[in-house]
């Protein structure tokens, strides 16, 4: 599994670094021209001449490094892909699941220059999407809140996001992810998807097109079902998108509502370490399920639910599944005060029901004393139903509803913004536990009845608010300067009204805290400039300070909920700040076109420096060695760890042979180490200067593109380098190099209906490696880790009409 790749590296950074030293650096179309509302057939109506599509879009009008990538460009990566998962092409993105879409939630990893997921910021249409945390409290994935072929573009902020970005966690960047409007014309759309382990993806959208009043409708809805490729597992789901739109003179209204009702049997990760098993080479590649071979899971376990000999923590269980169902809905206008004054209003709600299922052997470590408090002298096995199994529930809930208000006014050299984000958050969170009958087993596709344990409910009421307001100022037509300052305030409650019982004392602990915690930043500047350097080429700098709010569920730290005692939570909430950083960037970008010289027509460049303090760093950290575990039951600690250090560097370039053939490459390095060591208990761990696990210093994206006349394809490479696992950086995971690759021939136009084939394959070398990694803890004897293995090669074969 290990790679050689020093000598991989210095050729590609040699080679980006001559390519951004020519010509100065990149972005591609601009960013405010309006890409084809209809990505996915935008490329179905180019000729021979037509330039190729580029991979992405740098924005011209921002101090920030802001780069995108059109709906087009999301579709030709996977049809139905994640946005988030499409954006790996990008530099300093690493986004890694163990499916192909980016569609299981469970195993999902996103690191922007150092910062995890949940250190970002996320919005759809404006709408905060929370910070992606699994059993998130906050908020609901891209996936689930639009369909992916009716995504315009998604922006990712890579150092600091806009003042007026809708999130409580963006301290390292944001993703903004736009719908595409309703068609000016009126069209059918029908796209249809078949695929290894027994894929099938079915796309319909039905555009009325604009009429004389100006109101233009969509209405489209997906369908997917895939089989798990290392199990029996089925993937997939329905969603629904309605959009509405009236423009005129005075404004423009929206309507947008989304339904998303979707079922991702998990994969199970790997076990590396203490635990992982007595047997020699006792970690398997995957832990695949056991559902729905009923037989093979009784025959699976021993007596009372034993585990087979030496299999320590990589055990298989039945089954397990994450169960989403949401919807979500806006209104927004935008109206046009006057010549130079707009004002935009948004109203927002969101509803989750969700359930996270596990059904696996009661005689896993920590269930029996859980499971005897409750029902002490009992048998287990013969109480959970006599199979061995017992089944856990864990319901989510979320209700959420916002306000977002902008106002936009140009006077004379100044460009003035001012806005707020309000929203009002109930969330809850329950555990139980359900017997486990061979006589009526159940299935992960449905939710329990009548538990045995109720392990304990949290509810967390919370309201957020971040007022903001900038100008910028262009001084000259060639120089800009930003100015702007926002405030983020959240006011936060957590009640338990269910308590896990305690193993010592048989009577309801305060395992997890109820209380209050209200935090206030009032000043959160950004500075900023535009430098036009010449008509191609611009510099660009950009100084924020950012927050990152508690979170507040009760099961996923940092949160201040989440931990053992009322005592602690007291101290948390008494000494504990929210973790914060300064962001400082500096780059420079340009477009350059050519006459044809030596074969070479153009060339886009950008190279980003960036520096991030980042300040009361806070680390969840297990008690027990066990990770990703079944049990769950004990709290987790979280730690202040002092400050981070990062530095890092961005390069991209696309450089063009005419109309036939681009080569985009984007490198990046990363450095993020800890500032200090930190003392857990009465051990101290040398954690100063080591790197922050999990993410990689170095990678590097290559798309290679051609066109010629109906046929297009393009070849994606993705290099990601070693990751540590524990935060003393005593143990790694190789690197590893990931092609894929698409191809599409336009059909002649037949009935009035444009045609496409496409054909993707990815993963071509059908290599094995792991992609999520889960951290527990500073040293690798005493916790270990867990690791996700890669998705193997897939063939996916799509073909999208338009009438």
């Amino acid at each position: 599994m290990q790679i050689n790749s020093h000598h991989f590296n210095l050729n590609v950074i040699s080679q980006s670094i001559l390519i951004v030293l020519a010509a100065t650096c990149q972005y591609g179309y601009a960013a405010d021209s309006t890409p084809s509302s209809d990505p996915q057939i935008a490329s179905a109506k180019t000729t021979d001449s037509t330039p190729l599509n580029n991979v992405v879009v740098m924005a011209k009008k921002t101090t920030r490094s802001a780069v995108s990538l059109s709906g087009t460009e999301i579709q030709k990566a996977l049809p139905g892909a994640n946005p988030l998962k499409a954006i790996q092409t990008l530099p300093g993105v690493y986004y890694v699941t163990a499916d192909p879409w980016g569609n299981n939630e469970q195993n999902a990893q996103l690191f922007v220059h150092g910062f995890s997921q949940q250190q970002l910021g996320y919005t759809f249409d404006g709408v905060p999407l929370g910070d992606q945390q699994y059993a998130n409290y906050n908020g609901l994935s891209p996936q689930r809140a639009v369909i992916s072929e009716n995504v315009k573009t998604t922006t990712l902020n890579s150092g600091a996001g806009d003042l007026s970005t809708a999130s409580t966690s963006n301290l390292g960047g944001t993703i903004n992810i736009l719908s595409s409007d309703p068609a000016k014309e009126k069209g059918l759309q029908f796209n249809e998807t078949l695929g290894s382990y027994d894929t099938r993806r079915t796309f319909l959208r039905v555009d009325t097109g604009e009429s004389e009043s100006g109101n233009s409708l969509y209405a489209a809805y997906a369908n997917q079902r895939a089989r798990a490729w290392d199990f029996n597992g089925r993937q997939g789901g329905n969603q629904f998108n309605l959009k509405f739109q009236h423009a005129d003179d005075v404004g423009k209204l929206t309507f947008f509502y989304n339904f998303s009702d979707k079922i991702e049997p998990n994969e199970d990760s790997d076990l590396f370490g203490i635990g992982a098993g007595a047997q020699t080479g006792a970690t398997p590649y995957t832990r695949p399920f056991l559902y729905p071979d009923l037989n093979l899971a009784l025959n699976y376990l021993g007596k009372n639910g034993a585990l087979p000999a030496g299999v320590g923590n990589n055990f298989q269980n039945y089954y397990s599944a994450a169960q989403r169902k949401d919807h979500l809905a806006y209104l927004k206008y935008e109206w046009n005060l006057a010549d130079n004054i707009q004002w935009s209003n948004q109203i927002y709600y969101h509803h989750d029901n969700g359930a996270g299922l596990v059904a696996g052997p009661i005689s896993q470590a920590g269930l029996p004393a859980l499971f005897t408090v409750y029902y002490p002298g009992q048998n287990l096995s013969q109480l959970f139903g006599g199979s061995g199994y017992a089944t856990r529930e864990t319901q989510y809930n979320i209700n959420r509803f916002g306000y977002l208000s902008k106002l936009n006014v140009e006077l004379a050299e100044h460009s003035i913004e001012a806005g707020f984000w309000y929203e009002h958050n109930q969330s809850t969170m329950t555990r139980m536990w359900f017997p486990f009958s061979a006589s009526s087993p159940t299935t992960p596709y449905e939710s329990e009845h009548n538990p045995l344990i109720v392990q304990y409910e949290g509810v967390a009421k919370v309201q957020e608010f971040q007022p903001y307001i900038q100008d910028q100022w262009h001084i000259r037509p060639d120089l800009t300067l930003l100015a702007g300052v926002k405030g983020s305030y959240q006011f936060a409650g957590g009640t338990v009204p269910v308590q896990q019982v305690n193993a010592a004392s048989n009577k309801n602990p305060t395992l997890y805290p109820s209380g209050t915690i209200d935090t206030r930043f009032n000043f959160l500047p950004n500075f900023g400039l535009i430098w036009k350097v010449t008509p191609e080429s611009q510099v660009f700098a950009n100084i924020q300070k950012n927050a990152r709010q508690f979170p507040t569920n009760i099961t996923n730290a940092p949160s201040p909920w989440s931990v053992g005692s009322q005592a602690i939570f007291d101290n948390i909430a008494a000494n504990v700040k929210p973790e914060t950083s300064w962001t400082y960037e500096l780059g420079l970008r340009s477009q350059n076109r050519f006459a044809d010289t030596y074969g070479v027509t153009g060339l886009d460049s950008q190279i980003s420096l960036y520096h991030v303090k980042f300040s009361n760093r806070l680390l969840s950290i297990n008690p027990t060695p066990q990770l990703a575990t079944f049990v769950s039951s004990s709290a987790p600690i979280v730690q202040n760890v002092g400050g981070v250090t990062t530095d890092g560097i961005d390069l991209s370039g696309t450089i063009y042979l005419g109309s036939h053939f681009s080569l985009y490459d984007g490198v990046s390095y990363n450095r993020s180490v800890y500032d200090n060591d930190y003392t857990s208990g009465t051990t101290t761990y040398s954690t100063s200067g080591k790197l922050i696990p999990a993410t990689p210093e170095w990678m590097n994206k290559t798309v290679a593109s051609v066109k010629y006349g109906s046929f297009e394809a393009q070849a994606i490479g993705d290099y990601v380098g070693k990751r540590y696992v524990t935060y003393t950086n005593d143990a790694a995971v190789a690197g590893y190099f990931l092609l894929g690759a698409e191809a599409s021939y336009q059909l002649p136009k037949a009935y009035g209906i444009d045609s496409k084939l496409s054909l993707n394959v990815t993963n071509i070398a059908n290599k094995k490696g792991y992609s999520s990694l889960v951290v527990n803890g500073p040293v690798y004897a005493t916790s270990g880790y867990a690791a996700y293995p890669l998705a193997p090669r897939m063939f996916f074969i799509t073909l999208s009409t338009k009438l």
